[in-house]
């Protein structure tokens, strides 16, 4: 089955993670097992929530045409931006993962499609998650990033 959502997330990871404004945020590519402590994460393809059921994209499609050569497809891809701070300071952790959203929202302005041909995307919706645990207090952005590309 083609999908450009493969492609998609590998051309996020690979410009989010050479971005200099970025210095500091740990990228990933989906779920990691680390033993990281970084306090800022921005994760491609997953929510951020380890309970969760780790959907990291929706796609859905059809023909643009009557020859099976040229399928649209209209796709979802779920990102998280992760800001922690030692303290209970939660403005200060909400602040940055806005921030770090923000270099999200620079790079799919300035170039829609990634510089990937036949596609284009854009953040879709966002949704602020905050809340306080033992090691300070934690805000989670959660993006999708939406759009339609041709197989």
């Amino acid at each position: 089955m083609g999908s450009r959502v493969p492609e998609l997330i590998d051309a996020l990871v690979a410009q989010l993670s050479a971005d200099p404004a970025l210095a500091g945020v740990r990228v990933a590519d989906g779920p990691e097992v680390t033993e990281s402590n970084a306090p800022d994460w921005l994760i491609v393809g997953f929510n951020g929530d380890p309970d969760g059921d780790f959907q990291a994209a929706q796609t859905m499609g059809g023909w643009s045409g009557l020859s099976p050569a040229g399928r649209e497809e209209q796709l979802q891809l779920t990102l998280a931006a992760i800001a922690s701070r030692g303290s209970t300071d939660v403005r200060a952790a909400r602040v940055r993962v806005y921030e770090i959203g923000a270099r999200l929202e620079a790079l799919l302005t300035a170039d829609p499609s990634l510089g990937l041909r036949s596609l284009e995307v854009a953040i879709e919706a966002t949704q602020l998650v905050q809340d306080q645990t033992d090691q300070g207090a934690q805000a989670q952005l959660l993006i999708t990033v939406a759009g339609r590309a041709f197989t």
